[in-house]
């Protein structure tokens, strides 16, 4: 079975992202990075055929940040959250403004999603899902 996580084809480019990291992305893993949340996060991981710009893989839980590029990318955006989903991944959604403006709002988000805990077997696969953010910072059903 192929390597789902950090698989070993797509090092070159997470090495680049992170290498190449937005400022709100920088804003974001500063808050993120040397325990501050009480997780181990990781940053562009690829998922899949997918990059995520956060990972922490014993909540199952992605966080991405978001520039109006992604207005274009609708569709794309909801594929890629609908593999992680079927992967027992839940993702949240900032956007860039948020990052700039909300910094400790969106640090709270965070908080409150990791409190919610993944179920047992999807932690025994290794990786797995739940919910999406639709609009970046509340969730879809």
């Amino acid at each position: 079975m192929p390597r789902i996580v950090n698989n070993f084809k797509r090092k070159k480019i997470r090495k680049e992202l992170r290498k190449n990291q937005t400022p709100q992305e920088t804003i974001l893993w500063s808050k993120l990075r040397n325990n501050q949340t009480k997780q181990k996060w990781r940053r562009q991981v690829s998922i899949g055929p997918y990059i995520a710009d956060f990972y922490c893989a014993k909540k199952l839980l992605v966080i991405e940040i978001d520039g109006s590029q992604h207005l274009d990318n609708e569709e794309y955006d909801k594929d890629r959250e609908q593999y992680f989903l079927d992967l027992g991944i839940r993702t949240t959604r900032f956007w860039n403004s948020e990052i700039n403006t909300n910094i400790d709002g969106v640090f709270k988000i965070i908080m409150e999603k990791l409190e919610i805990q993944p179920h047992p077997s999807l932690l025994l696969k290794g990786e797995g899902a739940n919910s999406s953010s639709p609009s970046p910072s509340q969730e879809r059903g």
